[in-house]
């Protein structure tokens, strides 16, 4: 079950803390809909959301189809933490299988 889109604001609130940018601009480049979001890109806010979230939280705010194609391995090469780029390697894979 997805969130509603007041509680998908409400994670990007959180999630963007730190930056005065819309809760809407995240969003919509999440969902594909807008290009940028601050100096944010798609790539990079996806990156950002997968270092912040539990992966179950991720796939209630961005569809499965949407988190295949921005799960890419330039994203995965690039998170912080060994154990994520290993964790959503994994994921890759079984979404390349199931969606």
């Amino acid at each position: 079950m997805d969130f509603t889109r007041e509680q998908k604001l409400d994670f990007m609130k959180s999630l963007m803390w730190d930056y005065d940018i819309p809760p809407e601009h995240c969003l919509e480049v999440l969902e594909g809909t807008r290009e940028k979001a601050g100096h944010y890109t798609e790539e990079t806010l996806f990156r950002k959301t997968l270092e912040s979230f539990p992966w179950f939280t991720i796939i209630r705010i961005i569809s499965i189809s949407r988190v295949k194609n921005l799960l890419t391995d330039s994203v995965t090469r690039s998170l912080r933490f060994k154990i994520l780029t290993e964790r959503y390697e994994l994921i890759k894979g079984r979404l390349q299988d199931i969606v």
